[in-house]
């Protein structure tokens, strides 16, 4: 077998061992369920802020502490500790995108995507990211 043959043959092996381990990276949105069943490991959650629970922010006792109740795709309630201030707008957006892992009862969110409503953004959905501060 000829050289050329043989480097093409690794280099097409190492292009599908890349591919595969990329594809198990993404990630897709599930629920609070699904993130029940393995608590070691970072969700993507999609949902809508529960009204009939109060936000908790209180800048005096916990400045880098927002807590708020978020309902997953199947409607299941779960509160979210989120470890910074309330980002604006927060009670008008539409969607929340969560990021983060089970921890207990409540979900430990890392970062947080707002899908604002259309009336606020001229008929255009308006995506807002916001990541915890590390510290």
């Amino acid at each position: 077998m000829k050289k050329t043959y043989l480097i093409g043959l690794i280099l097409i092996a190492v292009c599908i061992a890349v591919i595969i381990t990329l594809v198990g990276d993404f990630s897709s949105y599930e629920t609070f369920a699904s993130a029940r069943k393995m608590p070691q490991t970072q969700f993507h959650i999609v949902g809508t802020l529960d009204t009939l629970h109060a936000t908790e922010y209180n800048a005096l006792q916990n400045a880098n502490q927002f807590c708020f109740y978020m309902k997953d795709k199947n409607g299941e309630s779960v509160k979210v500790i989120y470890p910074d201030v309330e980002p604006k707008d927060f009670k008008r957006s539409d969607q929340i995108v969560i990021v983060g892992k089970i921890n207990g009862v409540d979900f430990q969110a890392s970062s947080m995507v707002l899908k604002c409503p259309s009336k606020y953004t001229d008929s255009k959905k308006e995506q807002k990211e916001f990541r915890a501060k590390t510290i």
